[in-house]
C-alpha cells in the first residue's frame, strides 16, 4: 500500500515523526520487554515511553539498541536491561530508512545495524515508525549500509564491489564513522534494484569481514507510517501481530 508523499515543510515533517512515534507505544501492553530502537522517528517513541512510565504507572523494561538509545532511555526513565536478562523481547519498535511493499527494511542509516539486528530477531513482534519517503516499491536508493572489521576492510570492500553495481565507501572517509562495536560501515549504492533482499543479504553476510547487512527481511511485523493524510498503521498480513 502506497501513500501520497509528505508536504515539504520541516515542521511539517517533524511533527509528523512525533505522532507515528507516539502511535507506535499503542502496541506496548502493561508488564512487556521491549527493544528500544534508534533514529529520528523512534526516538518519540521513547520519550513518549518515560511520560507514560512517569504519569501513567506503564511498567516496561528495555533492552537499547544503540548508545544514543541508551542515554536518552536513561534521561526518561525507561529501566534498562540487556537481552540476557530478558531471556527474549515482546516487542522492539525502531525505524527504518526504507520499507517496501513485502515489509522488508534497509536500517543502518545512524550505524547502528548490528545491534539492531541482535534485538530484532531477539523480539516477538517487531513495529517501525517511519515516514511515507521512506516507503519504496523497491529498495536500494538509500544507500546499503554494511557493518565491517576494521581489519583489511579494504579488502571486504573490494568483495562487497564485485556484488554492488555502485560505489562503495567507507562511511566518515579518512576520518571514519566508528560504531558502538567499533566496526567501519560501507555505504553502497545499490540504486533502486534490491528485488530479491534475501538472497542479497545471504551473499554479502558469506564475506569474511563483514559484520552485519542493513537488510531486515521477514522481520516487520508492522509499520506507523506518518503520511499527508495522517498516521496510518500498515499490518503485515504474513506477521506476527495479526
Amino acid at each position: 500500500m502506497f501513500v501520497p508523499r509528505l508536504a515539504s515543510s520541516v515542521s511539517e515533517v517533524e511533527e509528523l515523526k512525533r505522532e507515528a512515534g507516539i502511535a507506535a507505544c499503542d502496541f506496548i501492553r502493561n508488564g512487556m520487554k521491549l527493544g528500544l530502537g534508534t533514529g529520528s522517528t523512534v526516538k518519540y517513541t521513547v520519550i513518549e515511553i518515560g511520560r507514560r512510565i512517569a504519569e501513567e504507572g506503564l511498567e516496561v523494561v528495555g533492552v537499547p539498541t544503540s548508545e544514543a538509545t541508551r542515554i536518552l532511555a536513561d534521561q526518561v526513565g525507561i529501566p534498562l536491561v540487556s537481552l540476557a536478562e530478558t531471556g527474549g523481547l515482546d516487542l522492539v519498535i525502531d525505524g527504518a530508512d526504507e520499507f517496501d511493499g513485502n515489509f522488508a527494511l534497509i536500517k543502518g542509516g545512524g550505524g547502528a545495524l548490528t545491534r539492531e539486528k541482535i534485538v530484532a530477531q531477539s523480539s516477538n513482534g517487531m513495529v517501525v515508525v517511519a515516514d511515507d519517503r521512506k516507503q519504496v516499491s523497491t529498495l536500494g536508493a538509500f544507500d546499503l549500509p554494511i557493518e565491517v572489521l576494521p581489519f583489511e576492510w579494504r579488502r571486504t570492500a573490494d568483495r562487497v564491489a564485485e556484488i554492488c553495481p555502485g560505489k562503495v565507501s567507507r562511511r566518515g572517509g579518512v576520518e571514519p564513522f566508528i560504531t558502538d562495536n567499533g566496526g567501519y560501515i560501507l555505504d553502497c549504492k545499490f540504486g533502486d534494484s534490491i528485488s530479491t533482499p534475501s538472497s542479497l543479504e545471504t551473499k554479502i553476510l558469506s564475506i569474511a569481514g563483514v559484520v552485519e547487512v542493513g537488510l531486515f527481511v521477514g522481520i516487520c511485523d508492522a509499520v506507523i507510517l506518518a503520511s499527508s493524510g495522517g498516521v496510518l498503521t500498515l499490518v503485515n498480513e504474513n506477521g506476527r501481530l495479526t
